[in-house]
């Protein structure tokens, strides 16, 4: 009991704030007498609640659940009809039980780690092969925040593609009108600053030029329809411009994939998935696209790879904070005969090799320029020196 007394006491202190002593230690510093006087001179009369709070006493954890039971009873459960990008969805009890509720993701195997860390990993890996199967699209990225931003980040990576320039050649950038309108006013949000020129029009009867680095078309559209965007595609890349589909992963495992219509970039919502509406989101969402812009791609993403004893380990990259990480999945050696894990393993390491040449490569360069005014001066030292000497 000794010892639970004095645990308690620590936390308090370590806690709780300040003891009555170190409070009346602050005051004398500032010479007030008390809390109530400090408030007084502070804050507007006008603006603070004199009455006490109203607390109630309190409740038993079964209380408390049977309280909370009596207020969402008095919810209004009723039908959406927005569509749009937020859809009601059911999550059927076999994948509930053994995905989202399954311990494996969570519990540690080992006692000094908690394994959530790699259980996510291992979940997110698995929600990018699912993306890249549905999209028809090799890479994948491990989520963003919502469709709106996906579709933004595509129209970035594009514009920053093909403005490599200090001068903006193509600064024009197509909307299809039947495009969801939250994504709209979001690409319209963030073109703004870069000197992106947005234009909206019907996708089938779009006039494009050299001007324009990419476009945007809703697949299915903002009305449900779905229309084969195939000649759109090829009509943009006739002019050198990429195209990304904002489109609905649930529908893409009935219809033509964007990467088999040839489509750059592929994103949307993940709400589809058994995720509730929760009053708008943000929900997560998916963003793949081809080869040519993994160095491009924004968010984090998932990869994995084999060391030489032949253990599996899971490999995030962050793009926004350039960070890695390594966990490790199994203690076991793994069994590559699969040729998809030996083609996902080739290319992670291939992304990884790649990705530390270049940064070596940048160090070097920028170390070199640091030191370049120093050597200069060095030689012009050593010019005087010699020709002093010879003098």
């Amino acid at each position: 009991m000794q010892l639970l007394s004095q645990q308690e006491n620590e936390f308090r202190g370590r806690h709780i704030g300040p003891t009555a002593h170190e409070e009346a230690e602050m005051l004398e510093v500032i010479g007030e007498k008390s809390l109530d006087a400090l408030i007084d001179k502070t804050v507007p009369s006008n603006i603070r609640n004199h009455d006490s709070l109203a607390i109630p006493s309190a409740m038993s954890e079964a209380a408390y659940l049977e309280h909370i039971r009596e207020i969402g009873a008095m919810n209004r459960v009723v039908h959406n009809f927005i569509g749009q990008g937020y859809y009601g969805t059911y999550t059927p009890s076999v994948i509930l039980r053994n995905i989202f509720e399954n311990p494996g993701w969570y519990t540690q195997y080992t006692p000094y780690q908690a394994e959530i860390a790699q259980g996510r990993l291992e979940s997110l890996l698995n929600f990018q092969t699912m993306v890249t199967d549905l999209t028809g699209l090799p890479i994948a990225n491990a989520s963003l925040l919502d469709e709106a931003t996906a579709a933004a980040e595509a129209m970035t990576m594009f514009f920053n593609a093909l403005n490599k320039q200090d001068s903006i050649d193509r600064p024009k950038f197509f909307v299809d009108n039947q495009c969801f309108p939250q994504t709209l006013d979001l690409l319209i949000t963030r073109a703004l600053p870069i000197g992106i020129e947005i234009v909206t029009g019907d996708a089938a009867t779009a006039e494009l030029d050299n001007s324009y680095f990419g476009a945007l078309i809703q697949y299915p559209n903002n009305l449900g329809a779905l229309e084969n965007p195939k000649a759109f595609i090829e009509k943009v890349h006739q002019v050198g411009a990429y195209v990304v589909m904002t489109t609905d992963l649930l529908a893409l495992t009935l219809i033509t994939s964007p990467g088999e219509l040839g489509a750059d970039v592929a994103c949307g919502s993940a709400q589809r998935f058994g995720v509730p509406m929760g009053y708008g989101g943000p929900h997560a969402a998916f963003f793949a696209t081809k080869d040519e812009f993994k160095r491009n791609l924004p968010g984090r993403i998932i990869g994995i790879s084999i060391d030489a004893d032949g253990i599996l380990h899971v490999l995030a990259r962050d793009t926004a904070t350039n960070q890695d990480t390594t966990l490790q999945i199994t203690g076991t050696a793994v069994d590559v005969e699969d040729e998809r894990v030996e083609q996902m393993i080739s290319e992670s390491v291939d992304f990884a090799f790649e990705d530390m040449n270049e940064r070596i490569w940048t160090e070097a360069k920028l170390k070199a320029e640091e030191l370049l005014p120093a050597v200069d001066a060095a030689l012009d030292q050593l010019g005087d020196a010699i020709s002093a000497e010879e003098k």
